[in-house]
Formats: structure tokens, C-alpha cells, sequence
């Protein structure tokens, strides 16, 4: 008998596919039937196969685009290019050319058949599509668009909208794109507005008299220039045009939130020194291989960081007490450091801060650091004498801290817009670094003090 769970999921994906297929598919949305296919998954995989077979070929499709990676993959090596290519055709060109791109990936010879399988006007898009690079507006774009002549009317375009939504030609329309002769990008009018304006109305009237939105981005754009454009003005949709001006495609706000989406997730494993693919694999050598490698920068650190206690070996066998307090002088200013970096590094990726601003930032987080050294070194400094009796050790962690805050909030904020101008990801290696340049300085300073003042 089934698990009461297992007959739930399999209830709802069952619901799901008697919606689409009595035409309703607006009540169906490709994510909850995904959902509903991992958790069985993880109980039937027989039970999963199953499923996936009965759905309809379209919503398979857009199904498959929900599903984990590592199942996307398993579909990939059970089916053959010509089954691939008949579900591609069924997507919009961006998310075909992802799957492609994705089947290349593990089975370039797949990849190669599922394209020579393509009609040729499919095939010639999704090629210009891929041959993009991965930072540019131009991979991220879809050539389905609804667009009008400037003059054309308003009656004629919403006719020839009505029968690519009819044959599913074209979905998630809120803009109409309108062009001259030549297809040059004129400006986006919103569909809501032109409820406002007869059918029999020419696009040049309203444009003249009205205005348009003119926003727009070059295929060639760095995909960064384009999220921030989107989000400043708040748009759901943005052309992209070529040189010339000439309208090429669109990239709607999903692909922009999957893009933040990618980037945060990137900037969290790059400071933590993991990386985001490795993490993906089913291989735990792999996996654990690519983290090794920055265990084995950081543990070079650490040594640099002992060297500088071995320094002083004399010092702290002379005062067991610097031995007590020398950790809170490093981890202070580790967390004062990692929070520079931190909000310096993700300032940067929201385009809020470049290298050409580095001395206003670098300025203002050193007077931040100065402002916490002041306040945490008097209250360490009372500690200090306090616990041990010994005014004079008071003085020396306090101006121990004081100095590695400084240094802190001054190279937290310089290695990540020094590694950006050298052309480095900031977030990859900043915090090995920081942690070096912290505890060296903190441990140096905190000893070469004491040695000066106290012995």
C-alpha cells in the first residue's frame, strides 16, 4: 500500500496534469509540480519515472527547468537528442539555450545532435544565443517578443497577439515593443495603456503625443549593467538591441531575479572559500578537493601568523598573561575586518561602490573602525587591569586593539577594491587575506607592545 504522503504528492501532481490538460494552465504552475517530484524522488524513484512520463510534453518541459540539477542530468543521459530537441522547441529560446548549454556541459556529442535536431531557424537563434558570454546581456536574452510598427494600429497588433498566445508562441507579455521599418527599437509601451486608446490608433500617434519608455541595453552589456538598470527603474521587462539600435530580444525580470539570485549565492561561497560549482558535484573528492585548496592557503597563513608569536616566545613565558589575552586581540579584529568586507564586498556587487570611489569608502570605514578601536580598547584596557592587576597591561591591549581595528576596517575595505581593479572577483579570497593581514598586525602589535612597555 502506498505511504499516505507518496499518495498526496502523487494526487497533486495528478490534479496538476487534469488542469493542463482540460486547458486550464494557468492554474498550474511548473514549480509545485517539481516540488512535489523531488519528494517522491527521494522515497520512489519508480514512482518518480512514472510521473514524469505521464506529463504533457509541454509542461514536462517547463518542469524539467524546476527540477535539481543533478535530476535535470539523469534526464539528459535517459533520453535521446531528438526527444531533447522536441522538448527545447517547447521553451522559450533563453531556457532552451540554458539546456543546451547544459547537456553540453556532460555530453558534448549529445549536445551537438540535439542541435543539428532543431529546425534551422531554431537552431541558427539558440547558436547566436550561446555564443554569448556568460556576463553578457545577450545570453540571458529570449527573441519572443511582441512587437508593432510605428505605424501600425492598435486593433492589428492585438489581433496578431492574440494568435501567437493562441499557439503558444509567446507568454508573460506586459510591454509592446514598437520599431520602425528597419526594426530599430523606438520604445516600450505598457499593454495596460493601451486599453486607454481606440483599436484603430496608429503606434506613432501615441508615441508622439504620449512619449515611451526608451530604456534599453546592448547584447553586449555586462549582465551586471543590466541588473542595475532593472532595478532602478523598476522595469518587469528590458529590451536588448544590437549596435544599431536594432531590437534583438528582451530579458523579463525572472531571469533578473535568478541572476541576483546566482550572484548572492556566489558572494556567501566565495567568502566562505567554497566554490559554488564543486559544491554541485556528486563527488565528495571533488568536493572536498576544491575546499582543500583553500585550506591550504589559509593554513600557510596561519603559520605566517605563529612565526610572528615565535617572535616573541620570550615575552609570553616572561607574562603568562599575553597568552590569555592575545586571542581576543585577533578575533576582534577578524570580526571587525570581516564586517567591512563584508558589506564592502556586497556594495560593490550592487554597483553602489567602484574602485573609482575606493578613498570616500576606504575613509569611512576606517573612521568606523576608529569610533568601535576607541570605545572596545578602553573597555578591554579596564578588563585586562582588572583580571590581572597590571595597569600597564591594560594600556598595551588597549592600544593593541585600537591599532588592529584600524587595520582592520582599512584593509577590509582595500583588499576587495584592490583585487576588483586587478580584474579579481572580490568576494574569492578576500577573507583569507583579511585574516592574515589581521591576525599578524594584532598579534604584532599586541607583543611588540608588551616587550617594549612591560619587560
Amino acid at each position: 500500500m502506498m505511504d499516505e504522503t507518496l499518495q498526496e504528492l502523487t494526487n497533486k501532481i495528478n490534479h496538476h496534469i487534469e488542469l493542463y490538460n482540460n486547458g486550464t494552465a494557468l492554474g498550474v504552475h511548473p514549480y509545485e509540480v517539481a516540488d512535489a517530484l523531488v519528494e517522491i524522488e527521494d522515497q520512489d524513484h519508480a514512482l518518480y519515472e512514472s510521473l514524469l512520463q505521464q506529463l504533457p510534453h509541454i509542461l514536462l518541459a517547463e518542469v524539467l527547468l524546476e527540477l535539481p540539477k543533478s535530476l535535470q542530468e539523469s534526464f539528459y543521459f535517459q533520453h535521446e537528442a531528438q526527444e531533447l530537441a522536441d522538448l527545447t522547441q517547447e521553451l522559450d529560446t533563453d531556457d532552451a539555450a540554458d539546456i543546451i548549454q547544459h547537456i553540453e556541459e556532460i555530453d558534448e556529442a549529445k549536445a551537438d545532435a540535439l542541435l543539428n535536431s532543431l529546425p534551422a531557424y531554431d537552431r541558427d537563434t539558440i547558436e547566436e544565443l550561446i555564443s554569448y558570454d556568460d556576463n553578457r546581456a545577450g545570453a540571458y536574452m529570449q527573441v519572443e517578443i511582441f512587437d508593432a510598427h510605428m505605424d501600425e494600429t492598435i486593433g492589428d497588433s492585438i489581433k496578431r497577439l492574440k494568435q501567437m498566445k493562441a499557439t503558444n508562441q509567446i507568454d508573460n507579455i506586459h510591454h509592446v515593443f514598437v520599431v520602425s521599418t528597419r526594426k530599430k527599437f523606438l520604445g516600450m509601451i505598457p499593454l495596460e495603456d493601451l486599453i486607454l486608446h481606440g483599436p484603430k490608433e496608429y503606434y506613432r500617434d501615441i508615441i508622439r503625443i504620449e512619449g515611451q519608455i526608451t530604456l534599453s541595453v546592448n547584447a553586449k552589456d555586462e549582465i551586471q549593467t543590466v541588473v542595475e538598470k532593472v532595478s532602478n527603474y523598476g522595469l518587469s521587462v528590458i529590451p536588448v538591441v544590437n549596435d544599431k539600435g536594432k531590437l534583438l530580444g528582451r530579458i523579463t525580470s525572472d531571469d533578473i531575479y535568478h541572476i541576483i539570485k546566482e550572484e548572492a549565492t556566489d558572494q556567501i561561497y566565495h567568502l566562505a572559500g567554497v566554490n559554488d560549482e564543486a559544491e554541485q558535484e556528486e563527488s565528495l573528492w571533488k568536493v572536498g578537493k576544491s575546499r582543500g585548496v583553500w585550506l591550504a592557503l589559509n593554513l600557510l597563513t596561519a603559520i605566517a601568523a605563529s612565526l610572528v608569536i615565535g617572535f616573541f616566545d620570550g615575552t609570553i613565558q616572561s607574562i603568562v598573561a599575553l597568552a590569555i589575552l592575545m586571542p581576543i586581540v585577533a578575533s576582534m579584529g577578524g570580526n571587525a575586518g570581516t564586517q567591512t568586507l563584508t558589506v564592502t564586498v556586497r556594495q560593490m556587487a550592487l554597483g553602489d561602490i567602484d574602485v573609482n570611489e575606493a578613498k570616500e569608502t576606504i575613509y569611512k570605514e576606517v573612521l568606523v573602525s576608529l569610533m568601535n578601536g576607541l570605545f572596545f580598547s578602553i573597555v578591554m584596557g579596564v578588563i585586562a587591569y582588572l583580571w590581572f592587576s597590571m595597569p600597564l597591561l591594560g594600556v598595551v591591549i588597549g592600544a593593541a586593539m585600537l591599532i588592529n581595528l584600524l587595520s582592520a576596517g582599512f584593509f577590509g575595505a582595500i583588499i576587495p577594491l584592490g583585487l576588483k581593479k586587478f580584474g579579481i572577483d572580490p568576494a574569492i579570497g578576500s577573507t583569507v587575506l583579511l585574516t592574515t593581514v589581521t591576525d599578524v598586525v594584532g598579534f604584532l602589535s599586541f607583543l611588540g607592545l608588551a616587550t617594549v612597555i612591560l619587560l
